[in-house]
């Protein structure tokens, strides 16, 4: 069985192999509310990126070009504008693609009903299932999930690596990663 330095190395090399999904959670917002209503334009009615999560965001982006991880344009968020802020800073001067979809997974979180959810769920599938042009990994930049639920519960900045096996084949999680994780790559 491998260690951990050597399942990390493994990951580092999938990354620049590209074919991958990184689905990350945006930087730490603001303490409040959203209070959205479907005008996803006011900012001022939602939890924005604090100081903290923008520096997160720089340094997410950072980490990526280090270690010289190829990413597919544009980076797909949610509507929101802390995820779509976290993109603009990770990835600066490159598109960035709203995934209203991506609101969904937020609901996830709320009140939903078990045929709501499963919906909800049987969509990330079909999403994740789906592989990127060859040597380049996609990044979706959205919002934790319940514990159990999804992709789990995902911290701040935290991205989970997603290699997609093709529509209707599933997909699998090859790693879970924090921005500290990111960080030290190939010295675990």
């Amino acid at each position: 069985m491998k260690g951990m330095k050597e399942l990390e190395k493994d990951l580092l090399k999938l990354l620049k192999e590209g074919g991958l999904i990184l689905y990350t959670r945006h930087g730490t917002a603001t303490v409040g509310v959203d209070q959205v209503n479907g005008l996803f334009q006011s900012c001022q009615y939602q939890r924005n990126l604090s100081e903290q999560g923008r520096h997160e965001a720089v340094y997410y982006g950072q980490m990526l070009r280090y270690w010289q991880i190829p990413i597919l344009v544009p980076i797909t968020t949610s509507p929101f504008c802390r995820t779509i802020e976290t993109a603009q800073l990770a990835f600066p001067n490159v598109q960035v693609q709203i995934d209203p979809f991506l609101f969904e997974i937020f609901m996830l979180g709320g009140n939903l009903s078990t045929v709501q959810q499963n919906t909800i769920l049987m969509a990330l599938q079909s999403k994740l299932e789906m592989k990127p042009p060859e040597g380049i990994n996609r990044v979706m930049i959205g919002h934790s999930f319940p514990k159990d639920v999804g992709l789990g519960v995902i911290p701040n900045m935290g991205t989970v690596v997603i290699k997609p096996k093709g529509i209707g084949q599933g997909y699998e999680i090859l790693g879970k990663l924090t921005l500290e994780d990111l960080a030290k790559l190939d010295s675990i």
